[in-house]
């Protein structure tokens, strides 16, 4: 069967060409469809791309710190008043936003996944339709073409010239000719011709069917970032366990004689070890972002590709698609070696209607010459990325027959050959040059292209696309490399690169060039940017070459000779246009198919991990000094001088309230890698110094202050010094200063100074500053730990850079 033998569901020919009548499948009945579904034969895994509502819920709820902290509170509503209680309603109100945002970011990834979802072409009672995954029953017959990704296991059933690569499978990179019988595996995906299987295995009997279900899913937990988290997590539950046992018998002892105030100081000296808000602010950081580019058509398949793209320092771009608008035009078509332009024409429209699905290339080429319906077309070579051409044999209806084929000139011309120069004055003007040659031999042979005589020249233009100068332009000054890997002809490359100002378009490299070698590939690629005549192999060669040189590498594409190079670079990103296959494997995909959605991408990317970064430094700066604090009570024997009540306003001001605007920020700081040791360099000496600041005020304050209501007292002025040190720890990680940092720190501020004289709030706080002494000693104590912590971390910045 060729791909001209195009038959109409009533058993009759679509039209005067192809050969005679060719009887083709008509797939299930709707019977039968209907009798398969009863049975439960159909295929029914869940491709979701989030996390079920149970989930959300349990993930959010469950926690190891939200366990401790739980049965903390339930004691203190026992054993103290209420606002000692008032962590845990902070706890709850944390969790219900946590909860709250990741079901926004549900709602929004799930109904982009319907939007960019591949519906595979199945034909039943002989007509073809586009059906969702989960509707495909056991014995369905599924259509194939270009870019299709094979969605379940089955038996080829009609093969043209069909191309599979199931080197994501496999590992194996070349593609597979398959023919009727054959087996097809889901996870494949054709890269040339056409034909249709038959389902034999589907739902989670499927080859791939595991595989797909897990790399749709949403992933909030494998990235560095959430790592680094769950790193630090396990080293605080290291400390907090011996460290709050100490506490809670060193305090048992100390109050012997009032064991409720005994219990109430134990847990204020527990509750502020735990970080439980950075795992919260994680996931709500995350989560907005979902939203945010939800709203500009951007579907996230993997949620850590926000984070990763902020790491990003290479960006490979396919020219086709990304820099240019998928649609060309033809502009010229120049006749070689005498050749008549009427019998070209014709030849074109054949060659055009050889192909059911045509790429944008030819697309062009049938919108200008329209086929004839004298041509019959007898075999066809469907255009492959690797080869850079394809072809067709034609009985010509005058009992003439001749075989033709249409691609890269410089893939079908010698060196040296008289059209090329002509052709690269072509491509220094940005256009695509096809060249139309006739052969003598068969398609079939690997000597086809060999002696073939050139007959015209069809000349395309493509069309750029609007925003893509000022999305490369931003790349440049977020100091992000771009590189254009391209399988057109090099100089064309080049000219449309350099039309778009983009730097290194002058120095176009010819990737045949190319050396095989990785370390020398990969030094070219790194004083070059601009990159013609690359193979899909090629591609995936040199991402793997620009990450041995420490790169982390985005990689865009709409066609399936990017698939591979998708699949292997750090991020991959899709045009929503592109080949099922291309979506499948990319973890963003574009659904407005603009290429200048990119830098929101990145952007959001930024924000989401410089801003964890930052406030990841204020809630372990209060686990670090929250520790100091009781192993200092407990080497002392001295009473905890906190109530929880206390810790729960100095954490809402200096950290809660402050850590949530700041998580939310714009910041176009690149991410840099190391997160544990970037926030633990500073954490670590904030910590020490804010709690060494405090237990000296309070040393100081127990012997100044006398009497009943000394502890009152000392406990005030400890207070007041932690605050201020806190300010200037949220001081420093508020810079750059802007307008609105400014007014949040001034605010917190102004919160804590109400908090000092409104009486009622005295009361409820169990905050009164006595006498004039201790207070302004608090503040010069808390004053000098400020200059030190300045000092500090200038110094880890030097002797410790990121």
């Amino acid at each position: 069967m060729t791909q001209r033998a195009k038959i109409d569901t009533d058993g009759g020919e679509a039209g005067a060409v192809g050969p005679p009548v060719v009887h083709r499948p008509a797939g299930l009945t709707s019977a039968e469809v209907a009798e398969r579904v009863a049975r439960g034969e159909v295929n029914d895994v869940p491709v979701r791309s989030s996390r079920s509502t149970t989930d959300i819920v349990r993930a959010n709820v469950f926690t190891r710190f939200n366990a401790i902290i739980g049965v903390l509170w339930v004691i203190m509503l026992f054993v103290a008043p209420i606002q000692d209680s008032l962590f845990g309603f902070v706890i709850i109100a944390n969790t219900g936003i946590g909860i709250i945002q990741e079901l926004r970011a549900k709602k929004t990834l799930d109904g982009l996944a319907v939007i960019g979802e591949a519906k595979p072409t199945v034909r039943r009672d002989g007509v073809t339709a586009e059906l969702s995954t989960s509707e495909i029953v056991l014995g369905d017959l599924i259509e194939l073409g270009p870019g299709d990704k094979v969605v379940v296991d089955g038996e080829v059933a009609e093969a043209d010239s069909l191309e599979i690569d199931e080197s994501l499978l496999t590992g194996e990179a070349d593609p597979v000719v398959k023919k009727p019988g054959d087996r097809m595996m889901s996870g494949s995906f054709v890269v040339a011709g056409g034909g249709a299987f038959t389902a034999t295995k589907v739902g989670r009997e499927a080859y791939a069917a595991q595989l797909a279900e897990e790399a749709s899913r949403f992933t909030l937990v494998h990235s560095e970032l959430r790592t680094g988290i769950s790193t630090i997590l396990k080293y605080v539950t290291w400390m907090m366990v011996p460290t709050a046992i100490g506490l809670v018998i060193s305090q048992l002892v100390v109050k012997d004689d009032n064991f409720k105030d005994a219990v109430a100081r134990t847990v204020g000296g527990i509750v502020p070890m735990i970080p439980e808000g950075l795992v919260l602010l994680t996931s709500v950081a995350f989560a907005i972002g979902v939203v945010r580019l939800g709203r500009k058509q951007c579907l996230v398949q993997e949620l850590p590709a926000i984070e990763g793209l902020a790491r990003v320092d290479v960006v490979c771009l396919d020219k086709t698609g990304t820099l240019t608008e998928g649609g060309m035009d033809v502009t010229e078509l120049r006749p070689l070696n005498g050749a008549d332009e009427t019998y070209v024409r014709k030849v074109l429209g054949a060659l055009g209607e050889s192909d059911p699905r045509p790429n944008a290339s030819l697309q062009a080429i049938i919108d200008a010459y329209p086929d004839t319906v004298e041509w019959r077309c007898t075999e066809a070579l469907p255009f492959s990325s690797a080869r850079k051409y394809s072809g067709a044999a034609f009985s010509e209806g005058d009992g003439e027959n001749s075989t033709w084929l249409l691609g890269a000139p410089d893939v079908l011309l010698p060196a040296g050959d008289p059209a090329l120069t002509e052709i690269d004055h072509l491509n220094e003007q940005g256009l695509r040059v096809l060249l139309l040659a006739r052969t003598v031999h068969e398609l079939d042979s690997p000597e086809v292209a060999t002696g073939a005589r050139p007959t015209a020249l069809v000349v395309l233009e493509q069309r750029l696309r609007p925003d893509a100068a000022d999305t490369l332009s931003y790349f440049a000054e977020q100091n992000v490399a771009t590189k254009v890997i391209s399988g057109d002809n090099a100089v064309s490359v080049g000219a449309v690169a350099g039309k778009l100002d983009m730097p290194g378009a002058a120095n176009t490299v010819d990737a045949r060039t190319l050396p095989a070698d990785r370390e020398e590939m990969a030094k070219v690629l790194d004083e070059n940017a601009v990159f013609g005549r690359v193979t899909p192999q090629q591609k995936r060669d040199m991402v793997a070459a620009l990450q041995s040189h420490g790169h982390t590498v985005a990689m865009t594409g709409d066609g399936v000779n990017d698939v591979l190079a998708l699949k292997d670079a750090d991020i991959g990103v899709s045009m929503g246009s592109g080949s099922e296959a291309t979506r499948a494997v990319a973890q963003i995909v574009l659904l407005n198919n603009s290429f200048a959605t990119l830098p929101s991408v990145v952007a959001e990317g930024r924000r989401v991990i410089g801003n964890i970064t930052r406030v990841a430094t204020l809630f372990l700066t209060k686990t670090v000094y929250s520790v100091l604090l009781a192993v200092l009570v407990v080497c002392s024997q001295v009473e905890y001088p906190f109530l929880p009540r206390h810790l729960t306003l100095l954490s809402t001001l200096t950290i809660g309230v402050p850590a949530f605007f700041l998580a939310l920020a714009p910041n176009k700081e690149r991410a840099k890698p190391n997160f544990v040791r970037r926030v633990m360099r500073y954490a670590i000496p904030g910590g020490v110094i804010a709690g060494a600041a405090t237990f000296a005020t309070y040393l100081l304050a127990r012997h100044h202050y006398t009497g009943p209501d000394a502890l009152a007292a000392e406990t005030s002025a400890a207070t007041l010094t932690l605050f201020l040190v806190s300010m200037w720890v949220l001081a420093i990680i508020a810079r750059p200063y802007t307008w609105w940092r400014l007014t949040l720190v001034a605010t917190m501020g102004g919160a804590f100074l109400l908090v000092l004289v409104v009486p009622w709030l005295q009361d409820f706080f169990a905050l009164k500053l006595v006498g004039v002494t201790m207070p302004w000693t608090a503040v010069a104590i808390a004053a000098a730990g400020a200059a030190l912590l300045e000092f500090a971390w200038r110094w880890v910045d030097r002797r410790f850079p990121a």
